[in-house]
């Protein structure tokens, strides 16, 4: 699929990094002129995504966190988050509603949050090789 614009950006595994990537991905997606429900699902999904890379796949220290977004010609975000972290054993059992390796202060809803609030989702992952999370919103074309 072509695209429109493109951005990347690389940044640590550092947790004061993720409001940074949230509004970077908010703002680059503002030239579709998203509604403000929009917007707000696609800063939450980033969100959680990237939320997932500091806390499950560098658990023992930083690395880093590869975000690429592409504005596609159907009016459409396009965003992958990558890590090159701990990997994911078993994504099917990740994406369960409650299920999560980080403790008791996780609420294990981050890839159930993602599925909701994008069009589309899907994530690759080996475990000691990293995880990629593939999200797509097509937004509203405004009058």
């Amino acid at each position: 699929m072509k695209f429109e614009n493109y951005m990347t950006l690389e940044i640590p595994s550092r947790s004061s990094n993720e409001a940074f990537a949230r509004s970077a991905v908010a703002c680059f997606a503002s030239q579709l002129d998203p509604t403000m429900e929009e917007l707000g699902d696609i800063r939450t999904a980033v969100s959680e995504a990237v939320t997932n890379c500091i806390v499950h796949a560098y658990p023992d220290g930083l690395g880093i966190i590869t975000i690429r977004c592409r504005i596609l010609k159907d009016n459409t975000l396009d965003v992958v988050i990558k890590d090159k972290g701990v990997g994911i054993k078993d994504i099917q059992q990740a994406m369960q509603p409650m299920f999560t390796t980080g403790g008791f202060d996780r609420s294990g809803m981050g890839f159930t949050i993602m599925e909701s609030f994008m069009t589309t989702f899907s994530v690759t992952s080996q475990p000691g090789k990293g995880t990629c999370v593939h999200m797509r919103r097509k937004l509203q074309r405004r009058k």
